[in-house]
């Protein structure tokens, strides 16, 4: 065979694949739908329920050391500078009150304590029982 045949022999065939489009392409073809549906999804996830102003700015303390708190409320009144909530329950009640006072003297003089809420949850202990639990928000704000 001569050059010019085989060249044309070989050409006609990868035509013909690229006409047809293989397994491995439709299955990246259909992944790519998929990835395309799910962040719509997620977008209509986000618009059905907005958060609050008031939700952004919460800090719930816990069990983690004083200063991990403070850093979350400095970032908060950051983000938000109107007011910031502190919310605790049972034993981190103490940590809550701590964090709050070293906020106002050490860090941010000039918040106030706007509110002081005290409340009782009821919340389900490991073996099925209801208990109930101290809880305390406090309302930090800017003067």
């Amino acid at each position: 065979m001569s050059k010019e045949t085989e060249s044309a022999e070989t050409v006609e065939p990868e035509e013909a694949k690229a006409k047809e489009p293989s397994a491995e392409e439709e299955k990246d073809k259909k992944v790519a739908k998929k990835k395309e549906a799910k962040p719509e999804a997620k977008t209509e996830a986000k618009a059905e329920a907005p958060k609050s102003r008031r939700d952004e700015s919460v800090v719930f303390v816990g069990s983690k050391p004083l200063m991990s708190y403070i850093t979350a409320c400095v970032t908060q009144l950051n983000r938000n500078p109107e007011e910031l909530v502190i919310k605790a329950r049972g034993r981190a009640i103490s940590r809550a009150v701590d964090v709050a006072e070293v906020l106002r003297n050490r860090f941010m003089p000039d918040l106030i304590v706007r509110q002081i809420d005290i409340s009782t949850e009821q919340v389900k202990t490991a073996e099925g029982n209801v208990a109930n639990v101290s809880a305390m928000e406090i309302t930090l704000a800017r003067k």
